[in-house]
């Protein structure tokens, strides 16, 4: 088997695995996402139901539980305080003490719900089934935007307020230009298998991508895609910029770098064993997420730091610093 059907098939056992409702186990942490409230912070979320959450780049942990029970999708942080995670079955938990404590709010669905973004007290989130939530008040309260679809949504990413785009199975493309208020599907021949991610670097250049190779691109904010050819045929999991306007993405083999606006890619290999499939950028470095660890780009360079998920077979296995802090799980 291929090192691309390898890494396709635990990402499918994992996502499968994710829809089980578990007890919470602190020993373990399949990572699904994370989130850079500060230059400094990075907030971990592990699909068992907990945050793994360093200061000083994995070389101490502190592990905080959200509840007992797992399937955990996707996180979100407004500040060094306040953020938001959404999992399976419709899930919903926040926190205003930067995961140390986290309460349920209601969801009004029993969806799988999949991504979430905060601008403020404004978010959003996507889900199975055509399901988008919105909050007008910091994610106390939830309501039900109309999508127009039934097919399930993975990924969204909102430029301001009112500017929003969601992607999911089957190609499906939504625009919304008022918050949500309505959504408008977008229709292009390019888009045919599932997408996974949504990156604008500003109002005019945009990328999503997705299953197969799949990489569409806009320089005119969405008004017309085209199709761009990539040096790999697997699945493109996620899309970013750095601070030196490169453009990555993640595949099962590592990096497709871009240095001229996304027409062109070369591969980059990564560390394979991390299984990488999520970039994150505050203001300053990118990083790249996987159930097993991290990875830190060093400055604005090419190069990446490996970080060690602590609570994984992994960590046993390698000389790293990364542990939890004191060995112990924080109560609160």
């Amino acid at each position: 088997m291929s090192r691309s059907a390898m890494n396709s098939c635990l990402f499918l056992l994992l996502t499968l695995a994710g829809g089980a409702a578990f007890a919470a186990d602190e020993r373990t942490c399949t990572m699904r996402d994370a989130a850079l409230p500060t230059n400094a912070m990075t907030i971990v979320l592990c699909e068992q139901g907990m945050v793994l959450v360093t200061a000083d780049e994995g070389a101490t942990w502190s592990t905080r539980r959200i509840t007992d029970t797992g399937g955990f999708r996707a996180v979100a942080f407004g500040d060094s305080s306040h953020g938001l995670t959404v999992g399976d079955g419709g899930k919903i938990f926040a926190t205003d003490d930067a995961g140390r404590t986290w309460q349920a709010r209601n969801s009004g669905t029993k969806e799988n719900l999949m991504d979430i973004q905060t601008n403020g007290n404004e978010g959003w989130i996507a889900g199975y089934d055509g399901t988008i939530l919105h909050t007008a008040d910091g994610g106390k309260t939830w309501a039900k935007q109309t999508s127009g679809t039934t097919l399930s949504l993975e990924c969204l990413f909102f430029l301001d307020d009112k500017n929003g785009w969601m992607a999911g199975w089957s190609g499906t493309i939504l625009h919304t230009t008022d918050g949500g208020k309505t959504w408008a599907p977008i229709k292009t021949a390019g888009a045919s298998w599932s997408l996974s991610s949504i990156y604008f670097r500003d109002a005019n250049l945009g990328l999503i991508s997705g299953f197969a190779g799949q990489l569409l691109r806009t320089r005119d904010g969405g008004a017309t895609w085209q199709t761009i050819k990539v040096p790999v045929s697997g699945w493109l999991t996620s899309v970013t910029a750095d601070s030196s306007n490169r453009l990555w993405i993640t595949t099962d083999e590592g990096f497709l770098i871009s240095q001229d606006n996304g027409m062109n890619w070369k591969l980059q290999p990564a560390e394979t064993k991390l299984f990488i499939n999520k970039l994150l950028r505050n203001t300053g470095s990118i990083w790249a997420l996987g159930p097993f660890g991290l990875l830190k780009q060093e400055g604005s360079d090419m190069k990446f730091k490996r970080i060690v998920n602590p609570l994984s077979g992994e960590a046993d296995q390698l000389d790293t610093k990364s542990k939890p802090t004191d060995g112990k799980s924080e109560s609160k």
